[in-house]
């Protein structure tokens, strides 16, 4: 196994890998309806990875060092034959976390298939814990109740614990902040507090609309005391904290307001097979096309990582631009 770093020195160590850009939800801090609505082209199936591809690009990353896969979208389980892919993935020598990001809506009927292919665990996306707030902010009018019983699916057939991801955005539903804590305390599933970041170019993002990580914390810390924690890993996202009296931990994901750039060891490839080095990313490099034309895949990863410099989020600011148009969260899986 080979290992390859960044201008930075940052290695290559996780790759976010999206299956479809198609989702079911419209999330109007991802895919908002005014943008995906009824006449939204969506990628033609002949430009997707063909799950033979994108295996061949986990072994490929694998080999650079790469050992904590995630599966994304859109929403992944849209994609037909799902466990077939992670069948194949969870396969290859070297994938020691194979993951899979989730808004549920499929999940229970699904889960028991994943977890026999392989799959470890799940993280699924819940942002409020009344219908009224979740369903203005996935726009399908999508119940609470469907994601909560997802979730203990799968934790029932082994894809458990499981981490939640809820965005917070200022007067939308940063009252749910305390509601999400206090369902999940000693639950043994973590709650991930996520600050409404500018990705892409099509969610209005302002950054009156942050909540910053360190309010999120007090809110939770005013209710339930909590202490940081050591991260479990180089490079996670996440800045733990746990409950003073035992009940488990939340995490929050501040990349606003505490950019986390100087640990990044990210790659994500989209669904048709760009390899974008920053979630903030404006272009990629078409590893679909060096596959279907017989190129060293290889050396065409190591090449775009050892030129990497992206640290977006430690110079964003009021003035900040970027050449083109920003990707889509969706089209990354975020």
């Amino acid at each position: 196994m080979t290992g390859v770093s960044d201008q930075f020195e940052r290695r290559l160590r996780d790759l976010r890998i999206s299956v479809t850009d198609r989702c079911n939800f419209r999330c109007t801090y991802c895919m908002p309806k005014e943008v995906f609505g009824p006449d939204h082209v969506f990628l033609p199936r002949d430009q997707l990875l063909t799950f033979e591809e994108i295996t061949s690009l986990v072994r490929t990353f694998v080999s650079r060092g790469v050992n904590k896969v995630r599966i994304t979208g859109g929403e992944p389980l849209l994609r037909k034959r799902i466990e077939e892919l992670v069948a194949a993935i969870a396969a290859v020598g070297g994938v020691d976390d194979l993951t899979l990001t989730t808004n549920a809506s499929l999940l229970a009927r699904k889960a028991a298939g994943l977890a026999e292919a392989g799959l470890d665990r799940v993280t699924v996306s819940l942002d409020a814990m009344d219908d009224p707030t979740f369903q203005r902010m996935n726009d399908v009018g999508f119940p609470v109740a469907t994601v909560l019983e997802a979730i203990e699916v799968a934790v029932e057939v082994g894809l458990g614990p499981v981490k939640v991801n809820c965005v917070v955005q200022r007067d939308v539903n940063e009252h749910s902040v305390l509601d999400m804590a206090e369902y999940f305390r000693g639950t043994g599933h973590i709650v991930r507090f996520i600050e409404f970041m500018d990705v892409g170019n099509t969610n209005g993002w302002r950054l009156d609309d942050v909540v910053p990580a360190s309010e999120i914390i007090d809110t939770i810390n005013s209710a339930y005391p909590v202490e940081p924690v050591p991260a479990n890993y180089p490079g996670e996202v996440a800045r733990r904290f746990r409950y003073r009296d035992g009940e488990g931990e939340v995490g929050v994901i501040a990349s606003v307001t505490k950019p986390f750039c100087g640990a990044c060891t990210r790659a994500r490839v989209s669904a048709e097979g760009m390899l974008y080095t920053c979630l903030f990313a404006s272009s990629g490099t078409s590893l679909r096309d060096a596959l279907r034309s017989g190129v060293d895949v290889g050396e065409v990863i190591d090449e775009i990582w050892a030129k990497r410099d992206d640290r977006y989020s430690e110079i964003r600011s009021s003035q900040t631009s970027r050449i083109g148009t920003p990707v889509e969260m969706s089209y990354i899986g975020g």
